[in-house]
């Protein structure tokens, strides 16, 4: 499938690839789909044309409600996890809305299929003691060091995603005011509190950082926060092999990615007796049930204090 979402004239693309192209202009216009969304979305669609097609449909527009229930019914079969499969149910429905909207489709075929239930995992996090080792790994002598520091810090004081924090530009900083604007998905802003330790290790980080190499004019380019040695922005994945190098250096053995960081955050908050609805707007979220499995962790620790300390808990 060509890479550009703008070529939809091409006289080699069949009834499959010109619907699709334009589904991506459209995810990207109007709905600010990030890069991985959007690979996400084509990987479900390459599998969903490869099905529709070897059921006899010339288009995405003919199939039917029932043809679909096959399609999820043999990811089941194929062993997907429901969250898998929920996902690309998800993908479909959207796609078959656009549909609606174009006018290939007068109903979405995808819309009476039910997503399998899922068992909502309680997210791991890093306790308080384990975070401070964590932040105290980096050594901050060398340039390096500053930016991981900074990095951890300012994960953890602000929640942000890992995609958000390598989209930060220097004027997304607002230290001296405490914040920053965050990007999240959607294209939709916020803003993220910087406490004064992250705000510390972000200055440090910002006066030993490498003057640019790459932009003889800075000034007529935004320049990212966080780079790499080579002066490039820095990647989702540098940033997860950073935080696997200093969960070491800490000691700390069991497994966590940037996410950890995150759920660590919103955690913490709430364990510390942060309202739910200001944690919800920290994060991002845009229903406060995504927030809420943080207070079944909260829970959790609560009841296992009360079975321990209670004379009459068992």
């Amino acid at each position: 499938m060509p890479r550009d979402a703008s070529d939809t004239t091409a006289a080699n693309l069949d009834p499959y690839e010109v619907t699709f192209l334009r589904f991506l202009e459209y995810l990207i216009s109007q709905r600010g789909a990030s890069p991985f969304t959007l690979k996400s979305y084509r990987e479900d669609f390459l599998q969903l044309v490869d099905f529709l097609k070897s059921a006899g449909c010339t288009s995405p527009g003919d199939a039917s409600s029932m043809l679909l229930r096959r399609f999820a019914a043999g990811l089941h079969e194929a062993g997907y996890a429901p969250s898998t499969v929920a996902r690309k149910l998800a993908s479909m429905r959207s796609f078959y809305k656009f549909g609606q909207r174009e006018g290939w489709v007068k109903v979405n075929p995808a819309k009476p299929l039910r997503s399998p239930k899922q068992t909502r995992k309680l997210p791991s996090f890093l306790s308080a003691d384990e975070i401070t080792l964590l932040l105290a790994a980096p050594v901050d002598s060398d340039e390096g060091g500053l930016r991981d520091r900074a990095i951890l810090e300012l994960m953890y004081s602000s929640g942000v995603r890992v995609r958000e924090l390598v989209t930060l530009d220097d004027d997304d900083l607002d230290l001296n005011g405490g914040t920053i604007r965050v990007r999240g998905k959607g294209r939709r802003e916020r803003l993220g509190i910087v406490g004064a330790h992250a705000r510390r290790a972000l200055e440090e980080w910002l006066r030993g950082r490498p003057a640019r190499k790459d932009d003889p004019a800075p000034k007529t380019r935004k320049r990212p926060v966080f780079t790499n040695r080579f002066s490039h922005r820095l990647s989702v994945r540098g940033v997860a092999r950073l935080l696997e190098k200093h969960l070491k250096t800490a000691g700390l053995s069991r497994r966590a990615s940037p996410h950890t960081l995150r759920h660590s955050f919103a955690t913490h908050l709430l364990n510390g007796g942060a309202d739910i609805r200001s944690v919800q707007e920290l994060l991002g979220h845009r229903s406060l049930v995504t927030t809420q499995i943080y207070t079944h962790v909260s829970t959790t620790k609560l009841l296992d204090a009360y079975k321990k300390a209670h004379p009459r808990a068992h």
